[in-house]
């Protein structure tokens, strides 16, 4: 059996692929994510978890890596991690009332063949007030998440409707990654 590397530190896209039945190693890859070109968000993760996942190859080449980026946009504007709770405040207020994307690179590779692609997600917010931005803030959930908020957790309540794939929004399209990595011989629980 071929070894299964992730490279990401996610608890959320281990928890997703762990779900599914996949067995597989953590290593995380110590890349540079600044992008300098002007690339759309799908070309942004489908590059950012390139990089990632041919890291952890250089040093793996026994193994299959999953390399994962998401990110969040809005009119064409990628919406990182926050820096701190006021930039979490603007990013969540930019949000509000609005149907913004998630976009998930994926890059699964080994030393014979490489398959990249991403996922996005339409996200409609609620209207939320001043007050509810600030006691979701006060969760400390949105600290470490694209866009400042994750839909698994706390912030599932300002989430009105998506169109795509939840899990894909999660960080991870789980559904069609399995169809990628059945390709290089490793499944799940469903083999495929």
């Amino acid at each position: 059996m071929n070894r299964f590397i992730l490279a990401s530190a996610s608890p959320r896209r281990k928890e997703i692929l762990e779900s599914a039945g996949y067995a597989f190693e953590i290593i995380v890859s110590d890349v540079d994510e600044n992008i300098t070109e002007e690339l759309s968000p799908e070309k942004t993760v489908e590059e950012l978890a390139k990089r990632k996942a041919m890291a952890v190859l250089r040093d793996n080449e026994d193994a299959v890596v999953f390399g994962c980026d998401t990110v969040v946009a809005i009119d064409g504007k990628i919406l990182g991690k926050p820096a701190d709770d006021e930039d979490a405040f603007n990013m969540l207020s930019m949000l509000s009332g609005k149907t913004h994307t998630v976009s998930t690179g994926v890059c699964i590779c080994s030393k014979d063949k490489t398959e990249v692609f991403s996922n996005t997600t339409e996200v409609e917010f609620y209207q939320l007030s001043e007050e509810t931005i600030r006691s979701y803030i006060a969760s400390k959930e949105c600290s470490d998440k694209a866009g400042s908020y994750g839909i698994q957790g706390f912030g599932r309540v300002l989430v009105k409707e998506i169109k795509g794939d939840y899990f894909s929004v999660m960080g991870l399209p789980v559904a069609e990654s399995a169809r990628v990595l059945a390709g290089f011989g490793i499944y799940g629980k469903v083999k495929l």
